[in-house]
């Protein structure tokens, strides 16, 4: 088996986590950043984000695809942060909430959402930005 084979055979990206800070906003007690755990995600996971967020538009003459780009940002903050845990039934309950959706919105900024999404997406090995992936999707 060759080096890098060896390398792959040892480093499987599955289980892949990093902690990263998203914010000044979240300090804890004592005035210490805190982290968020992330996990990556693999393209399949991506695939299946952007498939879900197109939309045929009915009323564009030509039946144009469109991609809401903000439903694939929470997919993907939703699916893949390990800490805090965004579908924790008794957090969703507490905040009056119906879904992960609902109290994703209710406890992170827009921005924050498109910065922990955008972090994902690094450590998932995606370098370009998420624009261009939602072009890629739309071809």
């Amino acid at each position: 088996m060759s080096t890098l084979q060896d390398f792959l055979n040892s480093h499987p990206v599955d289980n892949l986590t990093e902690e990263v800070v998203i914010s000044d906003r979240f300090k804890d007690k004592d005035g210490k950043l805190m982290k968020f755990t992330i996990r990556a995600m693999s393209a399949d996971d991506m695939a299946s984000y952007q498939k879900r967020a197109m939309k045929i538009n009915p009323k564009s003459k030509d039946r144009k695809v469109e991609i809401d780009s903000g439903a694939i940002s929470k997919a993907i903050v939703i699916n893949h942060t390990v800490v805090p845990n965004f579908k924790d039934a008794a957090s969703i309950q507490k905040l009056g909430c119906f879904d992960s959706d609902g109290y994703l919105q209710k406890v992170l900024l827009a921005g924050e959402v498109e910065e922990l999404s955008k972090e994902i997406q690094r450590i998932s090995g995606y370098n370009t930005n998420f624009e261009e992936l939602v072009d890629e999707a739309k071809n």
